[in-house]
């Protein structure tokens, strides 16, 4: 009989093709998973790994395999996630993502509230970008994600958190002189640095700098905002910086903070989550002390 720790190991090298990275995927030896994997190419009298000398390939009938697997697990994850949490609001396990421009300007906040206000909480927390946790959440790996809005993506249900202004960030030096307010055709695409491929605020920088069809950007992608600003504060160029970034990188990076003319150009930050998950209370509460843990850091402040 096939079992659901047989189909993890599976599913896990499936998605890596190596069984080192699989077996750590999944916390066991590499000949652990490789003989519960052999054990199940046994029971189904099929093989469903092509061993090569480059590499771990799926067979036909290892991808036809693994279709059905997935489709169990999903629906192992969804029993567990119905069974683990009692009556209470935000009690037990909550897997939530964050994209890395939000998370170093939100989780400082949004931690403390919860832990106060929802003590039987057990927050994991997991920062990428878009994309990668989109396919988290479609797959079961987190609950929900907060990230800015609109999601293209299948099942799926979104709840406006806040509205993020942008601004534009520049050495605090006399070496450039930007109007305040500034419009969107002052910005030099020569001068621009963007995040690298994959985060949402590379695309949102170019829309709001009108700069996606120009050659001469700066053919550099930071991996994180922090990096980025680090680069602006030495004078190696200008870059887009939203609004609840400013009061943690002014305060570390010597930079200087230029409006942009109304109307204001801005992204909206929501939360995520699955259609069929049955946390929709949750998730309400979730948004509301996401509001809540930013108004009162504002209060304070």
């Amino acid at each position: 009989m096939l079992t659901i720790r047989q189909m993890r190991y599976f599913e896990a090298l499936a998605t890596t093709l190596h069984f080192g990275r699989a077996a750590e995927m999944v916390h066991v030896s590499q000949p652990a998973l490789s003989a519960q994997i052999m054990e199940m190419e046994k029971h189904l009298s099929v093989t469903l790994i092509e061993r090569t000398r480059s590499g771990t390939l799926l067979t036909r009938k290892g991808l036809e395999v693994l279709g059905h697997i997935r489709s169990i697990l999903a629906g192992v994850d969804r029993l567990e996630e119905a069974a683990r949490y009692g009556s209470g609001t935000l009690d037990g396990l909550l897997r939530l993502g964050i994209i890395p421009t939000v998370a170093p300007y939100l989780v400082p906040k949004l931690v403390p509230f919860l832990r106060r206000e929802h003590p039987l909480i057990e927050l994991e927390l997991k920062e990428a970008v878009t994309g990668k946790l989109v396919s988290d959440l479609s797959e079961g790996k987190l609950d929900a994600i907060i990230a800015a809005l609109p999601i293209e993506a299948d099942n799926v249900v979104s709840k406006s958190l806040f509205t993020d202004r942008f601004y534009m960030a520049m050495a605090d030096n006399e070496s450039d002189v930007l109007l305040s307010p500034m419009t969107e055709t002052e910005v030099d695409p020569e001068r621009l640095l963007l995040l690298e491929e994959g985060h949402c605020l590379r695309d949102q920088a170019l829309s709001v700098c009108k700069a996606a069809n120009k050659r001469s950007l700066v053919n550099f992608g930071a991996t994180s905002m922090t990096t980025l600003l680090q680069m602006v504060s030495h004078d190696m160029g200008l870059t887009l910086i939203p609004e609840m970034a400013i009061e943690t990188e002014t305060a570390r990076n010597a930079i200087r903070i230029v409006p942009f003319a109304d109307p204001q150009p801005s992204r909206e930050i929501g939360l995520i989550w699955r259609r069929s998950s049955p946390r929709r209370t949750d998730m309400e509460a979730l948004a509301e002390a996401v509001v809540a843990s930013r108004e009162n850091e504002k209060s304070r402040a």
